[in-house]
């Protein structure tokens, strides 16, 4: 007796998840976000032009020491033509082509930060001034009504203050891992931010930003006179120069960062949230 083998039959392709839209950035988080956002940029590139009136960074309360500068970028000139060189400390790097010497017209000039970096292109202290403060208090009187608004409305609370077990180094170690791992929250969990968002936000504009408006204004000769507490504070205006400069780095870094979670964990999906405040997540019970 023979017997006949049945083919086998191919499994169902998985089917997508199913996903609903929620409600995850109210007004005043998306407002003052692409406000900060505009401001930031625009700080970065008008601070790039004024730093470039003299690319090197001091400690202390009093005027320049070109001996001591434990941050440097330096335009070299020998019979081979511009090199760009950056001093940290004890170390130097090459950087021609980028910082110290970048391509002008066709050919390498002496520059701090290349032109496409700053407002104005071409080198203008005054202008870049104008920028920068013209934007700084954008950026000061923006980061006042967030903080009221978030007051008003408990977001600060709500969404932002991590809670006793969020901070528990066995979470935040997960965290850390399943952010390796690019394992993103899903289903319920994706509507409210993780420890590591609400640490970094709260790092960023809590801490960061108000540093950056201190150090600012402790760099203005007329504010310093009429507020000489903020010279003492920060060890004098070569000292906030360089912290105002760290902290920009500082938020360099988080932008970078949170761009980079925002590419790989949904562009559209974010960008969405934060035009319409509106988030898909996997609907209830099919998150896996």
């Amino acid at each position: 007796m023979t017997t006949t083998k049945l083919p086998a039959t191919a499994a169902p392709a998985p089917q997508p998840a199913p996903r609903r839209l929620v409600h995850r950035h109210g007004v005043l988080v998306r407002v003052t976000h692409w406000i900060n956002a505009l401001c930031f940029a625009l700080l970065l590139m008008s601070g790039a032009q004024i730093f470039n009136a003299h690319p090197r960074l001091y400690w202390g309360q009093y005027g320049a020491d070109f001996d001591h500068a434990w941050l440097a970028v330096d335009s070299l000139h020998d019979r081979k033509g511009w090199h760009g060189v950056v001093r940290l400390g004890p170390l130097q790097f090459d950087t021609t082509g980028v910082l110290g010497a970048s391509t002008e017209n066709g050919a390498l000039a002496p520059r701090g930060f290349p032109a496409w970096l700053t407002i104005p292109s071409y080198q203008d202290l005054a202008t870049g001034r104008r920028w920068h403060l013209a934007f700084a208090w954008l950026l000061a009187v923006n980061g006042a009504v967030y903080l009221i608004g978030a007051l008003v409305t408990r977001h600060l609370r709500r969404d932002l203050l991590p809670t006793r077990a969020e901070l528990a180094p066995a979470h935040l170690l997960r965290e850390v891992v399943d952010h390796a791992r690019l394992r993103f929250p899903k289903g319920a969990a994706a509507r409210h931010y993780n420890a590591l968002q609400k640490l970094a936000y709260l790092g960023a504009g809590f801490v960061l930003l108000p540093l950056m408006v201190l150090t600012g204004l402790t760099m203005s000769p007329g504010l310093d006179s009429g507020f000489p507490i903020l010279l003492d504070v920060f060890g004098g205006r070569p000292s906030a120069r360089s912290l105002h400069f760290i902290c920009a780095s500082l938020l360099v870094a988080f932008v970078v960062v949170h761009l980079a979670m925002v590419l790989l964990s949904g562009v559209w999906n974010n960008l969405r949230s934060m035009i319409t405040g509106r988030y898909a997540i996997e609907a209830e019970g099919s998150a896996q």
